[in-house]
């Protein structure tokens, strides 16, 4: 099992930069990748980033790559997600989550092949 609890997320303006954050709970954090998804007022969820569990490879959505980078810390189990240049439309809830695949090194960008899930934390860019 593993508890998932995200933070960070607030009110900015278009520009700014957020760091979120993903508390992880329970043995071998480093087994999980992890990823981060968003999901938008009345649209579904979707993909945003991910990370291996040896932090050896990351997967972006276009239209957050270059702006956005993800990271963890096996040692602390944290997952981040340093957010810059927001935009408009990156308002949503963000969500952390976790899966254990084959190989230290793999990644998916499936939202449902992840096991475990945080709560979510509100990201709002103002124009």
């Amino acid at each position: 099992q593993v508890q998932l609890v995200e933070s960070g997320g607030g009110l900015v303006q278009a520009g700014d930069s957020l760091r979120l954050s993903c508390a992880a709970s329970g043995r071998t954090f480093s087994v999980y990748s992890m990823g981060w998804f968003r999901q938008a007022p009345g649209k579904e969820r979707e993909f945003v980033a991910v990370i291996s569990g040896s932090g050896g490879t990351t997967l972006y959505a276009d239209s957050v790559k270059g702006r956005f980078a993800i990271s963890r810390d096996n040692a602390k189990n944290t997952l981040s997600l340093q957010m810059n240049n927001l935009k408009p439309d990156d308002t949503a809830v963000y969500y952390c989550a976790a899966v254990h695949l084959l190989g230290t090194n793999a990644v998916t960008d499936r939202a449902q092949f992840y096991n475990y899930w945080g709560q979510g934390t509100q990201v709002t860019v103002s124009s």
